[in-house]
């Protein structure tokens, strides 16, 4: 098991769940919004457990390699990315399913989701690849299908800082969100 597969995996079911949106029936709006509030939720869950287990360890490994300004640029970048993807689910709400309001609200969320995605997986995800072990990624793996399965009921959407995020992750200064980054997990190679 490797952090960057269930990463990947995840991916794949996001875009499989906005395809499903596209294809329905606009008038069956009590199907749309089921489906709608799994994968916000499933967003929003993702979101935090890459900002939990992932992007620390990006961090860390990218420090390790003497990379760490490429890293965290990465990082600042995914954590913007993140807040606009969480303020653009908002936006779905003020919305009544199945309108052309609301799809395109959700088209919005789309193109903000797929182009994190498509950086993360160019970036973040080749670079944890060649910077971390096989078992490192195996032990973050299991962190991460653990934190998703610890949360499935969904997670407080919160915006965060994102260079707050990376001094707290880096331990210069506690994080200013709910939840633990786990910075003394940071020690562990």
């Amino acid at each position: 098991m490797d952090i960057t597969q269930l990463i990947l995996d995840d991916h794949h079911e996001q875009r499989r769940l906005f395809a499903i949106l596209e294809q329905m029936d606009r008038g069956d709006t009590a199907t749309l919004s089921a489906i709608w509030a799994r994968l916000s939720s499933f967003l929003e869950l993702h979101a935090q457990a890459e900002e939990e287990v992932f992007y620390p360890a990006l961090l860390q490994a990218g420090t390790a390699a003497h990379r760490q300004a490429g890293v965290e640029d990465e990082t600042l970048d995914a954590i913007r990315d993140h807040n606009e993807i969480r303020d653009t689910i908002a936006e779905v709400a003020r919305h009544r399913p199945g309108t052309d309001d609301w799809y395109t609200a959700i088209a919005v969320v789309n193109k903000a989701n797929g182009d994190h995605m498509a950086e993360e997986e160019r970036e973040g995800l080749t670079d944890l690849r060649r910077l971390a072990s096989l078992s490192r990624r195996h032990q973050l793996a299991v962190d991460f299908a653990a934190y998703e399965a610890r949360n499935y009921a969904g997670v407080q959407p919160i915006d965060k800082d994102p260079e707050g995020y990376i001094r707290a992750v880096e331990g210069q200064q506690p994080p200013r969100t709910p939840g633990s980054l786990s910075v003394g997990s940071l020690k562990r190679n």
